[in-house]
C-alpha cells in the first residue's frame, strides 16, 4: 500500500537538509533586513499610490473571467475590457450612493434613537443588576468627592467709595469674517471627497491597463523571476492566475450573498436601514477573525436603539449566530476548500501588518494580498520563501520532520508524527517512505562527520523506542482504512516451518543505523508470521564469527545503509556467513548505494542470492521465499538487478 500524505505535500524523496554555517558573515544576514526595511518604508510612503494599484490588481483577478467571456462572444479586447470596467464602476457608484442615502437616513433619526436608549437605561435601573450598578457608581462618586480639595474662598469685593468715578463699561467688539468667494466655498465643499475620487480614478485607470496588457505583464514577471524553464513557468503562472480569479470571484459572490441574506433578515426583523448593514456585513467578511463580530455589532446597537423591548436585539443576535458559522464552517469549505492556503498565524500577522501600513483599507486587503503572495511563492522559485513563511503547507517534508525530531531526541514528537501518518498509511509504507529515508539522512550526515557520538546514540535510542511503540500496529492498512473495512481479507499465512524464532536471520552492517533498520525489517516479518532474529555486526565480526550460534536460520538477510554500500566489507561479511550457513539463502539489502557508483558493479562485488534496494523489496523477497517453502535457486547478481518485488514462489 502506498503511503498517503498527511497534508498537502506528498511524501516524496526529501530535499537535502541545508544548515547555515555558524560563521556566516554579518553582511549576509543584514542585507535581507535592510532590503525588507526599505520595502516597508516604500510601502508606507507610497501608500497613496500603491493602495489604488493593489485594489486594481485584485479587481483584475475578479474581472478577468468576465473579460474572457466577452472576448469569446467576439466583443474584441478593448470593448470587452471597457465593458467590464464600466460594469465595475457602475456597481461601485451604485453602492456608494446607497451607502450615502442610508447614512443620511440614520443621521436624521439619531435624536429618536437617543430617547429610546435613555428610556431603556432607566428601565434597567429598576432591575437588581441596575440597582447594583447604581450602588457601585454612587460609591465611586463619594470616593471621588472625598479626594477633592476644598476650594479657597473668594475675598469679597471692596465697596465703592463715595465720590469715586463709576467704572467704565466694556465695549463689545464683534469681528465678522468676509464672506467666502465661490472658489473657496467650492474647495471647502469638495475637499472631503477629492481624495476618494482621486483614488477611484487611479484604480480604474490602472485596472483598464492591467486588463488590456495581462499577457505582456505576465511575460515581464516571468522574465524578472529569471526562470530557466519558460514553458513550465508560463503554464504555472497562467494556472495560478486562473485559480486566483476563481478564488476571488467565489469569495466575492459568497460575501455578497451573505450580505444579501443579512439584509433580508434585518428587514424581516424590522431593523432600520437593512441595505446599509447588508453591504457592511459583506465588506467586513473580508476582514479575518474580527470581521464577523464587527458586522454584527452595529445592527445590534441599532436594534437596541429602535425597539423599546429586547425582541429585535435577540432576533438580530440569533441571525448572526446562525448565519456566520453556517457560512464559515460549511459553505466556504465546500466552495473553495478548507482554507485560503495560508496558515492561521500568517492570516493574523498579515492583517496586523497591512493595517499598520495602510490603515482600514489595508485590513480589508490583507488576506487577498497575502494569498497572492503565497500563490506567487509556490510558482516562482526565487519567491519560494513567501510560501514557506505564509503558506499552510508544512515547512519540512515528513522525512525531514522525522529526522529533525530524532536528531533533537524528542521521542514524544516522533510518536505523535507517526500516529498522524499511520491514520491513513500502513506501517510498511511509513517505515519505508519516512523512517528509512530519515535514517538515510542520518547516515549521510554521519559520513560528512557532522554528527557527534551523543547525537548518534540519541538517534539510535529514539528509533528503538519508536519501533517498540509500533510493535502492536496493524501493518497492512492505516487506522482509517481498518475502521472503514474491518472485514478486509488478510494475507495467506506462511508455512509452519518458517514460524520458529530465528528462521530468518537479519544481520546488521557496521553503520550506526543498520541495527535499527534490521529491527524494522524483523518487526515487519514477525507481523507476517515469520520467525526472526536480529544479529548486530559485532556478533558476526571476524573475531567472533566462530562463537556465533546461527540457530535454525534458513535465510540470512544482510542490511547495509552505509554510503556507497562498502562492497569490500560486505563481501567479506558474506563470505563469513556463507561458511557459517552454507545451505541458507542469502539476501543482500543495499538500501543506500551511492548514486555516483555503478550499482551493477556493487552487486557483482557481493555474492548473494537476491539483491534488494529497499525495505519493501526485502520484505517481499523473504515472504516469497517463505511461501515457496524452499530457498530460491542461486542466481547471478545480474539476474536480480532492479528487483523491487519478488512474486511468491509456487508450493
Amino acid at each position: 500500500m502506498a503511503l498517503k500524505s498527511i497534508s498537502k505535500p506528498s511524501l516524496v524523496p526529501p530535499r537535502p537538509t541545508r544548515i547555515a554555517a555558524a560563521g556566516t558573515p554579518p553582511q549576509a544576514l543584514t542585507s535581507p533586513l535592510i532590503v525588507a526595511a526599505l520595502i516597508m518604508v516604500g510601502l508606507y510612503v507610497g501608500r497613496d499610490v500603491l493602495i489604488p494599484i493593489a485594489i486594481a490588481i485584485l479587481l483584475s483577478f475578479v474581472l478577468g473571467p468576465l473579460v474572457n467571456l466577452l472576448r469569446r462572444w467576439h466583443f474584441g479586447r478593448f470593448l470587452s475590457v471597457a465593458t467590464s470596467v464600466v460594469i465595475a464602476l457602475g456597481t461601485a457608484a451604485a453602492l456608494a450612493t446607497l451607502i450615502g442615502v442610508q447614512l443620511a437616513d440614520i443621521a436624521k433619526d439619531v435624536p429618536r434613537y437617543r430617547s429610546t436608549i435613555e428610556r431603556k437605561i432607566e428601565g434597567l435601573s429598576d432591575t437588581p443588576a441596575g440597582r447594583l450598578a447604581g450602588y457601585v457608581a454612587s460609591i465611586g462618586r463619594t470616593m471621588h468627592e472625598s479626594r477633592e480639595e476644598p476650594k479657597p474662598e473668594t475675598p469679597p469685593k471692596p465697596a465703592p467709595q463715595a465720590g469715586a468715578a463709576p467704572p467704565e463699561k466694556a465695549i463689545l467688539v464683534e469681528v465678522k469674517e468676509r464672506a467666502p468667494g465661490p472658489v473657496t466655498l467650492a474647495g471647502t465643499l469638495l475637499s472631503p471627497i477629492l481624495h476618494p475620487l482621486a483614488t477611484i480614478g487611479i484604480v480604474f485607470v490602472v485596472l483598464l491597463f492591467l486588463l488590456m496588457q495581462r499577457e505582456d505583464l505576465r511575460d515581464r514577471m516571468i522574465r524578472l523571476a529569471g526562470s530557466s524553464d519558460l514553458h513550465r513557468t508560463t503554464v504555472a503562472m497562467d494556472d495560478a492566475a486562473k485559480r486566483l480569479s476563481r478564488y476571488f470571484l467565489v469569495q466575492l459572490g459568497l460575501n455578497a450573498s451573505f450580505g444579501l441574506v443579512v439584509g433580508i433578515g434585518l428587514y424581516v426583523l424590522g431593523v432600520p436601514n437593512p441595505v446599509l448593514w447588508g453591504i457592511f456585513s459583506a465588506l467586513m467578511r473580508f476582514v479575518p477573525y474580527v470581521g464577523a463580530f464587527v458586522s454584527a455589532l452595529f445592527p445590534l446597537a441599532l436594534a437596541a436603539a429602535v425597539d423599546p423591548g429586547w425582541s429585535m436585539v435577540i432576533g438580530t443576535l440569533i441571525l448572526f449566530l446562525i448565519l456566520e458559522p453556517l457560512v464559515g464552517h460549511f459553505i466556504e469549505p465546500m466552495l473553495y476548500g478548507q482554507s485560503t492556503g495560508m496558515s492561521p498565524f500568517a492570516v493574523l500577522v498579515s492583517a496586523l501588518f497591512w493595517t499598520w501600513l495602510w490603515g482600514p483599507v489595508g485590513l480589508l486587503l490583507s488576506t487577498p494580498l497575502t494569498v497572492c503572495l503565497v500563490v506567487l511563492g509556490r510558482h516562482v522559485d526565487k519567491l519560494e520563501f513567501l510560501d514557506v513563511l505564509f503558506g499552510d503547507r508544512p515547512a519540512l517534508t515528513p522525512v525531514e520532520n522525522f529526522y529533525q525530531r530524532i536528531l533533537a531526541d524528542d521521542p514524544e514528537e516522533v510518536q505523535e508524527h507517526a500516529d498522524l501518518i499511520l491514520k491513513t498509511s500502513s506501517l510498511t509504507a511509513y517505515y519505508d517512505e519516512v523512517v528509512i529515508r530519515g535514517l538515510e539522512l542520518a547516515a549521510r550526515d554521519a559520513a560528512r562527520g557532522v554528527l557527534t557520538s551523543e547525537q548518534k546514540n540519541d538517534i539510535r535510542t529514539s528509533v528503538g523506542g519508536l519501533i517498540e511503540e509500533l510493535a502492536d500496529r496493524d501493518d497492512l492498512r492505516g487506522d482509517t482504512e481498518a475502521k472503514a473495512d474491518p472485514d478486509a481479507p488478510r494475507p495467506t499465512p506462511v508455512p509452519e516451518v518458517w514460524r520458529p524464532a530465528g528462521t530468518v536471520l537479519c544481520v546488521a552492517g557496521r553503520s550506526f543505523v543498520d541495527e535499527a533498520a534490521c529491527a524494522i525489517l524483523a518487526q515487519l516479518l514477525t507481523k507476517r508470521g515469520i520467525g526472526t532474529r536480529v544479529a548486530p555486526f559485532s556478533d558476526v565480526a571476524r573475531a567472533r564469527i566462530g562463537e556465533f550460534d546461527a540457530g535454525p536460520a534458513k535465510l540470512v538477510c544482510v542490511v547495509s545503509m552505509a554510503i556507497s554500500g562498502e562492497p569490500t566489507h560486505l563481501r567479506r561479511l558474506g563470505e563469513r556467513l556463507r561458511r557459517k550457513l552454507p545451505d541458507a539463502c542469502f539476501i543482500l539489502g543495499l538500501w543506500q548505494a551511492d548514486e555516483a557508483l555503478d550499482e551493477a558493479a556493487q552487486r557483482r562485488a557481493v555474492d548473494a542470492d537476491i539483491h534488494v534496494s529497499s525495505l519493501r523489496a526485502a520484505v517481499d523477497a523473504v515472504v516469497a521465499t517463505a511461501h515457496g517453502e524452499r530457498a530460491p535457486a542461486r542466481t547471478a547478481p545480474e539476474a536480480n538487478e532492479g528487483l523491487a518485488r519478488v512474486q511468491p514462489m509456487p508450493v
